[in-house]
């Protein structure tokens, strides 16, 4: 059976994966349609130092040993390659084999930013592919802050209040 061509050879996305829930999951699932490979820019614990969430974090080995389950679980692992980031920018910037990134559309800035920096550099600006934020129980989107908060769980289903 021949393998299947997908529209691009590489595609990068880059997160937290704090409490890897359904909507990072479907960021996933979506740049594995999109790409025979997906370079995954995982956010290092300097990152977040630089950075900081309003919320705790799990440091990034935890991060990335649930990540690496989740998509040996997909069957996937073959696919996909996860790199540590300690900005912003990740392999984005130097790796012209990248020709495409996933981010919501809450994040689009950041990609005209990388996008600016790519050309300045004498590489040909990442086609964007911008998807919705999954929503929760309440139509509210699924969120790392919001699962710390226990008023979803990962799935976006509501918890009951302890009221």
């Amino acid at each position: 059976m021949p393998a299947i061509r997908r529209k691009y050879g590489k595609v990068g996305l880059g997160g937290t994966f704090d409490k890897l829930h359904r909507g990072h999951i479907k960021l996933i699932e979506k740049a594995l349609e999109m790409g025979d490979c997906v370079v995954i820019g995982l956010t290092t614990d300097r990152m977040l130092r630089k950075n900081p969430k309003p919320h705790e974090v799990a440091v990034y080995s935890y991060r990335k040993r649930e990540l690496t389950a989740q998509l040996r679980k997909m069957d996937v692992l073959d696919r996909v390659q996860i790199v540590p980031i300690d900005d912003a920018y990740g392999p984005t910037l130097n790796d012209g084999g990248i020709e495409a990134i996933l981010s919501s559309r809450e994040t689009v800035d950041g990609v005209v930013e990388i996008n600016r920096l790519r050309v300045e550099r004498g590489l040909k600006p990442l086609d964007m592919i911008a998807i919705n934020m999954i929503l929760a129980q309440d139509c509210t989107p699924i969120s790392t802050t919001r699962i710390r908060k226990n008023e979803i769980d990962r799935e976006g289903r509501l918890l009951k209040s302890n009221e």
